[in-house]
């Protein structure tokens, strides 16, 4: 008899620490696309895609994100955006030049950048079954222009 108030009060936890949850979660920001991370330039302004996509968000955060190969002597974004179809355009930040990064080596004359996806935002991703058009290298961009010289 003493089992039956046992399994309602942790049900009762459960659903509460459930609702709880979803509601800070929910309260979380988001990292916005501001214009402040893109460099306008009257100059033709150019686009890549990663040389390589990383999504283990399972693994803690700073495991999503794009590893981009930028030719010297260029200025890049500071954010890199994902173009999720029938979803607003998400902004990323990049961090960290390297010359490799993941097995990934910078060819002579780049370098390489992180462009990492807010760990929520990709599990949003995924739990909406959007996790193909997240692997595809086009949906990511980075934008660069050349660099004037003095």
């Amino acid at each position: 008899m003493r089992k039956r108030p046992l399994i309602y009060i942790l049900f009762t936890l459960s659903l509460v620490g459930i609702l709880g949850g979803s509601y800070v979660w929910e309260q979380l920001p988001t990292f916005p696309c501001g214009k402040w991370g893109f460099v306008v330039s009257k100059s033709k302004k150019y686009y890549i895609t990663p040389e390589k996509i990383v999504i283990e968000p399972w693994r803690g955060r700073h495991q999503v994100y794009g590893i981009f190969m930028i030719p010297d002597g260029y200025i890049r974004d500071h954010l890199v955006t994902i173009e999720i179809p029938e979803k607003p355009t998400y902004c990323g930040i990049l961090l960290f030049p390297s010359n490799t990064y993941g097995g990934i080596y910078a060819k002579p004359g780049h370098y390489l950048m992180k462009g990492y996806l807010q760990t929520r935002t990709t599990l949003e991703l995924i739990f909406e079954g959007k996790i193909n058009q997240l692997k595809q290298p086009s949906n990511w961009k980075l934008g660069y222009i050349k660099e004037k010289r003095k």
